[in-house]
């Protein structure tokens, strides 16, 4: 594949492995809104059960990955685990520290061993007891637009 990037030719090669490619996605609507603590919470428990540690889980900053198993390839490679899919966030909004998953997302191989949008978002929450069905609607709301903050 070549790209013409400020007009000087640049042949790249995209790497498979890089980036997931979805099956199934679905929009979280409306938006989950995980207060600062919450969002701390969950970050730390995704940790524990990071693919690195003998879990299944690698948080970021753009959300967390579900895959088959511990990464076991050569050094720390993902080895034989398998992508199956990941719940994405939008990071400090609406406000510092906060968490708004927006999507859930499976890879064909996550649909080919039987995870859907709702069981990869269930399995993602449930690292801090919060369940897909209620606990949800009971967060708090965002905090109010600040009415000190200029007008754009």
């Amino acid at each position: 594949m070549a790209l013409t990037l400020l007009s000087q030719p640049v042949h790249l090669r995209l790497n498979t492995d890089a980036i997931a490619v979805p099956a199934l996605t679905s929009q979280v609507r409306p938006a989950l809104v995980l207060p600062e603590r919450a969002a701390r919470a969950l970050l730390d428990a995704a940790g524990q059960e990071d693919v690195s540690r003998s879990g299944c889980f690698a948080a970021g900053p753009a959300g967390i990955q579900v895959w088959s198993g511990p990464f076991d390839g050569a050094g720390g490679g993902r080895g034989t685990a398998m992508h199956l899919g990941s719940v994405d966030w939008t990071y400090d909004t609406p406000a510092k520290h906060w968490a708004m998953i927006y999507r859930a997302m499976v890879t064909h191989e996550g649909v080919a061993r039987g995870e859907t949008t709702t069981t990869v978002l269930a399995r993602v929450l449930a690292l801090t007891g919060l369940s897909v069905e209620g606990d949800r609607v009971t967060l708090p709301s965002p905090p109010a637009k600040d009415p000190f903050r200029k007008q754009g």
